[in-house]
């Protein structure tokens, strides 16, 4: 089985599970037809991971409990809280705020201020990280589909602003003006004279009749 730490706080593995984790970066490298014993020795090794990163995550958190108490007892515990805080540091932890205000009290020791000077670096590591981690999500991004949406014909061009529509100017009423080509009709044209009525004859037909 791996133990979780190794002299600097990585996984260890045996000589038998190396030759286990070789032959399975082998075959993923180079596929080939694979035995009922080699796919057993890949099984337990995964097991056998996954059990030592449990165990490996209970012995940090007591580790780091330890430091609290020895941290808490100061400056009475100085020798056990420095030498658990070497241990932690070289397994991944990072100062915090309590660390450094404890090793500010113990400069007067070389261990303690070598300690310092260590936990400061790294805490202005973490910043930097949290403070680029800031200005990256602070930009906006334009997601990939709607970059395609506008590199179709008629979507909006990132590098041209957007034109507004041109007010039409205000509906006027026709114009009354007479047409110049068209000739003026005459009053005679627009009033014809009326027709006269002609003279009444002179012997009706009817009484001629009567005579």
């Amino acid at each position: 089985m791996p133990t979780p730490y190794g002299s600097h706080g990585g996984m260890a593995f045996g000589a038998e599970e190396l030759r286990v984790l070789r032959r399975a970066l082998a075959l993923a490298l180079h596929p080939s037809p694979v035995s009922a014993e080699d796919v057993q020795d890949c099984l337990r090794l995964a097991e056998s991971v996954d059990e030592a990163l449990h165990e490996g995550a209970r012995l940090r958190a007591f580790l780091l409990a330890d430091l609290a108490r020895y941290r808490a007892a100061l400056p009475g515990t100085a020798g056990g809280y420095l030498v658990l805080l070497e241990e932690v540091l070289a397994a991944g932890y990072r100062p915090n705020p309590d660390d450094l205000a404890a090793l500010r009290a113990l400069r007067g020791n070389p261990v303690a201020a070598a300690l310092l000077d260590r936990c400061r670096v790294l805490a202005e590591q973490d910043v930097r990280t949290r403070l680029a981690g800031r200005s990256v999500a602070a930009v906006p991004s334009v997601p990939t589909s709607r970059t395609r949406l506008l590199a179709l014909p008629g979507g909006r061009s990132a590098d041209r602003p957007e034109k507004t529509a041109e007010p039409k100017p205000p509906s006027q009423p026709p114009s009354r003006t007479p047409r110049t080509d068209r000739p003026i009709p005459t009053p005679g044209e627009v009033f014809p004279p009326r027709r006269k009525s002609g003279p009444p004859p002179a012997n009706p037909p009817q009484q001629l009749a009567a005579g």
